[in-house]
């Protein structure tokens, strides 16, 4: 049965902090077994330490790396007997600025992380998912995959390919008995976010902050559930029923009133001298 002595078992990118943190500490208290990824090797002695060694398996892993990758999944595969019941595709990072002024640098890291760290994820993980009945392949996707977000493009784009791809693999994953699904956080209090994003955020409405352990209440609500698209929080869902009903309106709403609607109005004023 390997240390995992035939528990129920998560394997998390992105375990170190925030919703990763908060998914393996939750499913750890459901009596699972978890393992924990992420290129922050400090929080992984801690969260070994939370968790205690008996229960879990971590190590650090870059998601770009397939190899390392492969690897991780391999050594999970030991320790939990050959399978995987979540896959929890969580790693991610966020840089942001005007497309134009962001170094290509940046926009690949986004790219490799974001998108195809989560594709190395999953097919890596498929033989174990594959061989784990009712096994779900959850990733983290984001409420920037309604509409495209000025000022976060890339991370936006690379949201929207989580989202799709999500969507497609849930059809094709049927014929091996995986399903797969995704959730869409809005603004949670975890430290991608920059410095002073949540104490200005609204109290009230779709943007207000979210504790992280709201994500990982929905990763383990997704297991027990055939839902596609996860919101946290819900009212979200509205948000991307008006971006594929109106996406002209959309577009003009966030122009108009969306963080560079000042920066916009300066560029149209000065257009006409």
């Amino acid at each position: 049965m390997g240390q995992a002595n035939g528990r129920k078992s998560i394997f998390i990118t992105g375990a170190a902090s925030g919703m990763g943190l908060e998914t393996a500490r939750l499913f750890h208290g459901k009596g699972w077994f978890v393992g924990g990824y992420d290129v922050n090797g400090t929080g992984l002695v801690a969260l070994e330490e939370e968790l205690g060694p008996e229960n879990c398996v971590v190590a650090r892993l870059d998601v770009t790396d397939k190899s390392a990758f492969d690897t991780a999944v391999a050594l999970f595969g030991k320790a939990t007997g050959g399978q995987m019941d979540i896959l929890f595709n969580n790693a991610g990072i966020g840089r942001g600025g005007l497309f134009e002024q962001m170094p290509f640098e940046d926009i690949m890291a986004v790219v490799n992380v974001n998108f195809v760290g989560v594709l190395n994820g999953i097919y890596a993980a498929l033989p174990l998912l594959k061989a784990t009945k009712n096994s779900l392949c959850f990733t983290t996707s984001s409420s920037s995959a309604t509409y495209g977000m000025p000022g976060i493009a890339v991370y936006s784009a690379t949201k929207h390919a989580v989202k799709g791809l999500t969507e497609a693999l849930s059809i094709e994953f049927r014929l091996i008995g995986v399903r797969a699904a995704d959730v869409l956080p809005g603004l949670i209090d975890t430290p991608i976010l920059p410095e002073g994003t949540v104490a200005n955020a609204p109290k009230e409405g779709m943007f207000r902050a979210i504790p992280p352990v709201e994500v990982a209440k929905v990763v383990w609500e997704a297991y027990g559930s055939d839902k596609l698209h996860w919101y946290v929080p819900p009212e979200l869902v509205e948000l991307d029923k008006m971006a594929g009903n109106a996406p002209e309106m959309v577009r003009d709403q966030i122009a108009n009133s969306g963080p560079l609607a000042p920066l916009l109005k300066e560029m149209e004023a000065a257009a006409k001298g």
